[in-house]
């Protein structure tokens, strides 16, 4: 069923120029291409859109440093127009180095200070009027993020949102969304908040495109920006808990470390104790083993002492009880329905929301439910649920295959009092998109991210 988007966030007027940008939210995105949502609402057609504005560029940074409403949207606008106006080694001419640095820089500022875990709660201005957005993986597909923001609303005082990390690879536009996503960061950090995905390292975005991406959009300084984009994703964090009541994380839960002490060598009394991982018993881990795991990777290990950072970004569910590793992808854990109730026992949770797995990764799971809809509910127990929310429809951008899978994306509105019953908005992709060639060997790359290269990893 088609249905009108909840109403947009007022915005306010962006300066004057000419041609003028939007005004709003609701006037930028009246140019936008249109895609269509679906939930329980009266249905609706949506309107065709009127000849897009220019936007101002190129983009510089505002001169006291504080960005504003209409520098975002302008942005915005800037990155919409030059996708579908100008070739991809023209974007520094919309957003030169020097203004990538600032925006870079301030945002990872911003990042590498928060928690491991970020607490949304009254304490950071959750009240009876708020409202949660939950948004999973958009893998670079710009122009779906552009209208999830204008469908969900623009963050605003009473409007939060934590994106559950993938911004970048697969999709022709990681680059734009990912710096889309950290000016909204930068320009409300207290609103916006932003999570790691697994793709987010060193390895994935050197096999899926957004390196590539990188290097050809800014030629001789790619390097240079490549390199502050890896620095930025180190800085995000792992997980966040709204309302006191739900945990997100881009994959999911993640094991205890226990240590085995090694015993002091005789006559050594100033020798060091080296402790060692015991990787034969697996258990569910503890808040405060998170908050102490060490993220600021580039590539989060499958071995050694931090496990924690790679069990939080590749751990997948499973319907099968228990707590394995997981074999499929290498790195990370399994965890059955027994271990989702644990977990949300042990920390006195509802709900957990997790993204990571697209329609190509589903259909290759046995028992689990596709991903047709852009969500599914993967475990429902005694304490709570477990829900898989992924945020890019008709994923991948590029396919190989001739059949494509035409999933629709999906996001989690979390409302009060207590932020733990979910509202699912399902939408198409916008259409169409802006012709592209991909950055990566899409059709010898595998969608799912099975069989890691984990000496690649290493190194």
């Amino acid at each position: 069923m088609l249905s009108e988007s909840e109403p947009p966030a007022a915005a306010a007027n962006l300066p004057s120029a000419t041609p003028p940008p939007p005004s709003s939210d609701e006037d930028f995105f009246s140019s936008v291409s249109v895609a269509s949502t679906s939930s329980t609402s009266s249905p609706s057609t949506p309107i065709p859109s009127p000849p897009q504005p220019h936007p101002e560029i190129p983009i510089s940074w505002p001169e006291d440093g504080t960005l504003t409403l209409a520098w975002v949207t302008n942005l915005m606008l800037a990155f919409d127009w030059s996708s579908k106006n100008l070739a991809p080694t023209e974007l520094p001419s919309v957003l030169p180095v020097a203004v990538f640095d600032r925006l870079i820089l301030t945002g990872s500022k911003i990042l590498h200070k928060e928690p491991n875990c970020v607490h949304i709660d009254s304490g950071s201005g959750l009240g009876k009027d708020s409202r949660v957005i939950v948004v999973g993986d958009v893998h670079g597909q710009l122009h779906d993020v552009l209208f999830l923001l204008r469908d969900a609303g623009f963050p605003s005082d009473d409007r939060f949102f934590v994106f559950n990390g993938d911004y970048v690879d697969r999709g022709a536009w990681g680059l734009e969304t990912f710096l889309t996503l950290l000016a909204w960061k930068v320009f409300m950090p207290n609103r916006v908040f932003l999570l790691r995905g697994n793709h987010e390292s060193k390895y994935c975005t050197s096999v899926y495109g957004f390196e590539k991406e990188v290097l050809a959009k800014y030629a001789d300084s790619g390097k240079h920006v490549y390199r502050k984009c890896l620095g930025c994703f180190e800085g995000l964090p792992l997980a966040s808990i709204i309302g006191d009541n739900v945990y997100t994380a881009h994959g999911g839960i993640f094991r205890s470390i226990a240590v085995t002490p090694a015993k002091r060598a005789k006559g050594k009394k100033n020798r060091k104790i080296v402790s060692n991982p015991d990787v034969t018993a697996l258990s569910l881990g503890s808040m405060e083993e998170l908050l102490k795991a060490r993220r600021s990777v580039l590539d989060p290990p499958w071995e050694g002492t931090n496990l924690i950072p790679g069990d939080v970004l590749w751990s997948d569910p499973s319907m099968k009880p228990g707590l394995s590793p997981n074999k499929e992808r290498g790195i990370g854990l399994l965890w059955g329905p027994d271990c989702t109730e644990d977990f949300l026992k042990k920390l006195n949770l509802k709900l957990i929301i997790r993204s990571h797995e697209g329609p190509d990764a589903r259909e290759k799971r046995e028992g689990m439910e596709g991903m047709d809809q852009g969500y599914t509910i993967d475990h429902v127990v005694q304490s709570g649920k477990l829900i898989t929310v992924f945020s890019a429809p008709d994923y991948p951008q590029f396919q190989a295959t001739k059949d494509r899978y035409r999933n629709k994306g999906a996001y989690i509105i979390l409302e009060p009092p207590n932020f733990d019953i979910p509202v699912y908005r399902s939408f198409e992709a916008v259409a169409p998109r802006p012709k592209v060639n991909p950055y990566y060997d899409f059709e010898d790359c595998i969608d799912s991210d099975e069989e890691l290269d984990l000496a690649s990893m290493a190194t």
